[in-house]
This record gives structure tokens, sequence and C-alpha cells, in this order.
């Protein structure tokens, strides 16, 4: 599949993504490309983030592909029974542990329980040994039990602007190999 026969749907996640995060970078240079808004980035609710995906997916003209980071692959995963004729693919890129509130204080995240069921979608999983948000095994156990193939990013951090991610060439390499595999 190539991205001009698909709608690239950008789901960042806690905060949104600035404009050095390879996310804003890859919607800037991806001409089939759009992010999802939300109305409060900073102060997320579940009922509002999903409705927004849904909205967007089901305005897209073409089949839709989620490249979601964080609170967004949460978001993905709540939503992904309701995107199912529409979704061919997602990729889903360093996905906290909204099950352990200890790590985003501050925040009351009602992102919980994430369903462990397989996806209806094709997807593929990228997380880090050493990301704050979420420990490599939980992450493993989420590819699993979503169906999602699993690429295990080594010592890569929550994979954002902080841990050297600006423009993320490798992860737009994975985005390329996976799209070949989709129909």
């Amino acid at each position: 599949m190539r991205i001009s026969d698909t709608d690239i749907l950008i789901l960042p996640g806690l905060g949104n993504s600035g404009p050095d995060h390879w996310q804003s970078r890859w919607q800037a240079r991806l001409s089939t490309a759009r992010r999802v808004e939300q109305d409060d980035w900073d102060r997320p609710t579940r009922e509002a983030w999903v409705g927004r995906l849904v909205e967007a997916v089901h305005t897209s003209t073409r089949p839709a592909i989620i490249i979601a980071h964080s609170l967004g692959v949460s978001t993905a995963v709540l939503a992904a029974d309701r995107l199912k004729e529409h979704v061919v693919g997602a990729l889903l890129v360093a996905p906290p542990d909204a099950d352990r509130p200890d790590l985003t204080p501050g925040h009351a995240l009602d992102f919980t329980p994430l369903p462990m069921a397989p996806l209806p979608f094709p997807s593929l999983l990228v997380a880090s040994r050493n990301d704050p948000y979420c420990e490599v095994n939980r992450a493993s156990s989420f590819a699993e039990a979503w169906g999602s193939e699993f690429v295990d990013a080594g010592e890569a951090g929550h994979i954002n602007v902080e841990s050297g991610h600006g423009p993320w060439p490798e992860g737009l390499l994975r985005l390329a190999s996976f799209l070949t595999k989709l129909k």
C-alpha cells in the first residue's frame, strides 16, 4: 500500500507533539497526513479523545492509517472496535502503561483498562527498553495481546524529542516497510 492511497492520521499523546517531534515532521512531509486534534491536550479524557479519533477516521476519504504515540496509542486501542471498517493499519509507538498511574503524576487519566484482545487491523508496535512510561516487557505483552508485530527499539527512551528523536528516520523506514505488508 502506498501513502498516497491512504489518509494518514497522526495521533499524538499527552501535551500534543511539538514542531520538532517526529510526528509533526512526518505530518509536514507526508502529503496525505493530518493531525487528529483534541480540545484539551493537557487534560485528556477517554471519551473526548476516542470520539475525536472516531470522527477523524469516519471522515477520511481513503483507507486510514493511524500513527499513534504514547497516550495516542491508548486512544487508538480503546477506539479500535469502532474503527475496524475504515482503518487498514496502525503504527503504535511508545505505549504508556496506563494501569500505572504513578508513571504520570499530576494527571488523572481515565484510559484504563486497556483492551487486551487482538486489534481488528494490522499493527506494528515500537517500544523502547528504557521508556519511563512503560517497561519493555509490558509493551511486549501489549503487542502480543493486540496481535501487533513488535519492534524493540533498544535504549530509545520515550521515542520523542527529549530522547533525541526529532526526525526519527528509522521510524519512517519502519512505516514504509509496514505499509508494504498492507492490502
